[in-house]
């Protein structure tokens, strides 16, 4: 009685849901190499509904997550005026991955375009945790302290606003792996996302940002060593090593 068109092409319309266990990337495949296998070469697939935004957007996740970061990272550099400080707080992002990957995993979710808007988001919620730890650390070199007494104390004083921001972020996002309903598959994959990327990327960064922190930062102490060093006669750095040293001559009791 009718004859079904789609993109000015004569078409048959494919419906149906994914089944548990599989993902949509995976039952697009399936489609894919069953059409090329059974059908004609001279057939066409195309895409609607989450099948045609999931394919949208696996060609450009990559290129978005790879902006994405280059973004929090100049961003940071900025900020720090520094390059490696930065590259410390960055490494948190990767402790949250592992966290969204197991939330789904665990749940038995998806990796779609709602899950994929998660990891976007979940960039900055990670990073938030290192910045914490790092720009405390750098402030309380410049104060005096060595490295690792300056990350040490960051990491015990930042360690309660880390427990209660990371706190609220899921609390706040909890709710969405509980819907149900119409539309409860996206706030579902968000939620998973975000929930355990969050739990699981905060009890590591308590541990990796302060390890990384003390082998690969810059040492405050030791640049202000070597500006003493090479600071010019008549100089108050300069008047102050040699005081210290005259002192250091003297005997003991004209110390």
């Amino acid at each position: 009685a009718t004859l079904n068109r789609f993109n000015r092409m004569r078409s048959i319309t494919l419906t149906g849901n994914v089944a548990a266990g599989y993902s949509l990337g995976q039952v697009l495949d399936f489609l894919e190499k069953t059409v090329r296998k059974e059908l004609p070469p001279e057939v066409q697939i195309g895409y609607k509904g989450q099948s045609r935004d999931y394919k949208d957007s696996s060609g450009s996740m990559a290129l978005i997550f790879g902006l994405a970061l280059l973004i929090a990272y100049l961003t940071l550099a900025a900020q720090f005026e520094s390059f490696v400080s930065p590259f410390v707080v960055m490494l948190t992002v990767p402790l949250g991955m592992i966290g969204a990957l197991a939330g789904l995993w665990y749940t038995g979710a998806t990796m779609n375009i709602y899950s994929q808007i998660g990891v976007i988001m979940l960039i900055g919620l990670a990073a938030k945790n290192g910045i914490l730890i790092v720009e405390f650390a750098n402030r309380l070199q410049r104060e005096g302290l060595s490295k690792r007494e300056a990350v040490h104390r960051a990491a015990v004083i930042r360690l309660r606003p880390i427990l209660m921001v990371s706190a609220a972020t899921i609390a706040g996002h909890f709710p969405l792996t509980l819907v149900s309903g119409a539309g409860a598959a996206a706030r579902n994959s968000i939620g998973l996302v975000l929930v355990g990327g969050m739990f699981i990327g905060t009890l590591f960064t308590l541990f990796v940002v302060p390890s990384i922190y003390l082998l690969i930062a810059r040492d405050h102490g030791r640049d202000r060593a070597r500006e003493a060093a090479v600071a010019p006669e008549g100089s108050p750095a300069g008047n102050a090593s040699a005081e210290g040293g005259q002192a250091r001559n003297l005997p003991d009791s004209r110390r």
